[in-house]
């Protein structure tokens, strides 16, 4: 739906006097925009200027998210290969956890990396998660365009896997480390929310439980295994769920897409296994594309600001005060 709407709009439609329903779309669309990169910056906390990030932001959505999201969405060439995305796994997930994941490596670790650090407050955390949860549905069922039955399948497929996530990032966390943590069950219902968006209008409840259990596995596997064998710094885990859960999402919609839920859609177990590799194709070009482009504009907004990376000083501080003059917790 995403698609058709975007390939038919015209630049001046968009300042048409009283076109209200294209106007809504492109601020939905912005939205979209300002939650990807605000993604990549759970990548580079504690150690970026504030100049260089903002200087990047504005960048990055110009040379990377406009370009892919048009690729995907907006009739270009992904689009016409086939490329399944209903709402963001490839446009936002992969493309904001590429990037943050190459930002990471190129800035360099926090000078306390390795380190126990825990949320400053589990209480917000999961007060964060469950408004997340909840705000999903709005970004997925509400990628359809219209209240129908792909929008409601939409809604439920959502909520599924974000609970089955969940259930499977308890489970393996258990196995690993004997304890259960509310930590990990906010973060498997992210990794179940980022794996399910691509999939959301095209899967049924089936798909979404597959979809959802391996996305909590695969998530851990990136938080606890994948960033400690390679010991980069990616400090929220940008990459670690929402890039290799948006992966697998991206992936499994080629595999579970049902043309009973979503006529534009049919997958390898109803008979079309050309759409794995077409979905293996969007993963492929995005990660490519993000990753070269990302590198190059990082540097330009480095350069531009003197520098990314802040002092060793005010990264000691922390940003909060040194930066900006006040703190998110005061302790005195």
């Amino acid at each position: 739906m995403i698609r058709s709407f975007l390939s038919g709009i015209k630049v001046t439609d968009i300042w048409a006097t009283g076109n209200i329903p294209v106007l809504l779309f492109v601020a939905f669309q912005m939205t979209f925009a300002g939650i990807t990169v605000a993604l990549i910056s759970g990548a580079l906390i504690e150690r970026l200027k504030f100049s260089t990030w903002m200087i990047f932001a504005a960048l990055w959505i110009i040379g990377v998210y406009a370009p892919v999201a048009h690729w995907v969405w907006g009739g270009g060439f992904l689009s016409k290969d086939g490329v399944l995305d209903f709402a963001g796994g490839t446009v936002v997930h992969i493309n904001a956890g590429v990037a943050g994941l190459v930002i990471a490596i190129m800035l360099g670790k926090r000078s306390d990396f390795g380190k126990a650090m825990f949320p400053s407050s589990v209480t917000l955390t999961v007060l964060g998660a469950s408004m997340l949860w909840f705000g999903w549905f709005g970004f997925n069922a509400g990628s359809e365009l219209g209240a129908d039955g792909i929008a409601a399948s939409a809604f439920l497929v959502t909520n599924i896997a974000a609970a089955i996530a969940a259930l499977s990032w308890m489970i393996i966390e258990y196995v690993t480390y004997k304890k259960f943590t509310l930590l990990g069950i906010a973060s498997g219902i992210v990794a179940g929310l980022v794996a399910i968006t691509p999939a959301a209008g095209f899967v049924d409840t089936k798909g979404a439980l597959v979809i959802g259990f391996v996305a909590g596995l695969v998530g851990f596997y990136g938080v606890n295994g994948l960033k400690k064998a390679f010991k980069y710094d990616d400090s929220l885990d940008a990459f670690g769920i929402h890039g290799l859960a948006g992966i697998w999402g991206a992936i499994a919609t080629g595999i579970f897409a049902n043309p009973e839920v979503n006529e534009l859609g049919t997958g390898l177990l109803y008979g079309n296994a050309a759409q794995v590799l077409i979905q293996v194709e969007g993963v492929v070009v995005t990660a490519i594309y993000t990753a070269i482009a990302t590198a190059i504009i990082f540097k330009v907004a480095s350069v531009l600001t003197g520098g990314a990376r802040v002092s060793a000083e005010v990264e000691s501080q922390g940003l909060d005060e040194m930066e900006h003059g006040e703190k998110a917790f005061n302790l005195r």
